[in-house]
């Protein structure tokens, strides 16, 4: 019951009050045993990933809109649904938990509702098939996939939306990829991200605690790549916490500027330091006004954006943002490009990049550089011969749907252009 009881006040915070689900889960399953707190994850990701298909059954049960009073009663039921059609719940569990939770939570009239919907659920599984099969996500999120990907390539991302993804992990030191493999059970992909199908808690992994790795979406490892050798080159990786990149950069022998304006954030990027033994320079500024005292040999620039990318992992955001915060993003993407050229020395690289899947946030593009920069494209070899993220015009672009036998990945844009002299 615990867990399920912190499974409702995620779902309530991220769907009613717009939280990320990091943040709610960080504030609600904190006080659960390890195992609970791993169930409650789980469950949560689940209601949230097959939202569309869970609301469309629990819209074909009920004869009448819940009152407003009431409207934590569908959180009660996103969770006894997700259990009862996408779990291996016990059958006689699913609806008495349900009622359980659905009273604790101060629903005691609702209760026998609760308990026939997910009776009639459990009983008739088949008869909401066809109701599942025309949920979808939001307009504003999949729309723009069939013009910018193809129909089809659109429709097999979706399918790979309702997987659950495998743990990726990149190493501080690539050359014991063969012997973290065997201790942890991973394959080791073509760019030496691990990759872990059944990975537990993290916190019980070995290699975690001492700083051996830090977790990072194979996809999310390839932008650091592109700045090529970085070996004692000046490097400012901007908007950079939680950290994944500058670990790379810091690991691969750069002098790196860590940047941030959010300080919580910064937070973490210096616990991982801390966590690796890795050394950069943190500065918690608006990379847009920050001024160093000279320009840098390289600039990662990993944009501020809708994360649509990273809705294997986060399902939240299909439903925290909307097309309106698109435009603005694609607005902040422009002028943070533009202000943070001037911080590239002459000759030097510049990679933009945006863990997003919308195509209007490819803002940095080849055809348009950034005033005074050409545009150098990306070669495959660059990412361990991954061609099929490589676009006819030089940039990167990854998608849930690649590596399909593999666990697929994270959706990435990167563009990386060269300073004139």
């Amino acid at each position: 019951m615990p867990q399920r009881a912190a499974a409702f006040e995620i779902l309530r915070s991220v769907l009613d009050q717009r939280q990320a689900l990091d943040e709610a889960f960080a504030r609600h399953a904190a006080p659960l045993a390890p195992r609970d707190r791993a169930y409650a994850r789980a469950l949560t990701a689940l209601a949230l990933r097959r939202k569309p298909e869970i609301d469309a059954v629990i819209d074909a049960c009920l004869e009448r809109p819940l009152p407003p009073g009431a409207r934590g009663v569908r959180h009660v039921l996103a969770i006894g649904i997700a259990q009862a059609l996408f779990m291996d719940t016990a059958p006689h569990a699913v609806a008495a938990t349900a009622v359980e939770l659905a009273r604790a939570m101060g629903f005691e009239r609702q209760a026998g509702l609760v308990n026939a919907v997910l009776r009639r659920v459990l009983r008739e599984p088949k008869a909401f098939d066809a109701a599942r099969a025309q949920a979808s996500l939001p307009g504003w999120l999949v729309d723009p996939w069939p013009a910018a990907y193809g129909a089809d390539t659109a429709a097999v991302m979706l399918k790979a939306l309702l997987e659950e993804p495998p743990l990726d992990i990149t190493l501080k030191d690539p050359a014991g990829a063969a012997d973290w493999a065997e201790r942890l059970g991973a394959d080791v992909l073509d760019t030496g991200t691990l990759r872990l199908r059944q990975a537990g808690a993290v916190e019980d992994l070995p290699g975690l605690a001492e700083g051996a790795w830090w977790v990072q979406d194979a996809a999310a490892a390839l932008p650091a790549r592109l700045l090529g050798e970085v070996r004692g080159l000046r490097v400012a990786d901007l908007c950079a916490a939680p950290g994944g990149k500058t670990l790379q950069l810091a690991a691969a022998g750069a002098r790196v500027t860590a940047v941030d304006r959010s300080s919580a954030r910064i937070g973490r990027l210096r616990d991982n330091l801390a966590r690796t033994g890795l050394d950069a320079e943190v500065v918690v500024a608006d990379a847009a006004a920050w001024t160093p005292a000279e320009p840098f040999d390289a600039v990662l620039l990993d944009a501020p954006c809708s994360a649509t990318g990273t809705l294997r992992r986060h399902p939240d955001v299909a439903w925290s943002k909307s097309a309106a915060d698109i435009y603005k993003l694609r607005k902040t993407q422009q002028a943070l490009l533009t202000d943070v050229a001037r911080l590239v020395k002459p000759g030097g690289r510049l990679v933009y990049c945006v863990c997003s899947l919308q195509p209007d946030e490819e803002t940095a593009s080849p055809a348009a550089p950034p005033p005074g920069f050409a545009p150098e494209p990306i070669g495959a070899g660059e990412i361990g011969g991954w061609d099929f993220a490589i676009r006819a015009d030089g940039t990167l672009r990854t998608l849930p749907c690649h590596l399909p036998a593999r666990g697929g990945l994270d959706g990435f844009y990167a563009a990386r252009f060269r300073r004139l002299p």
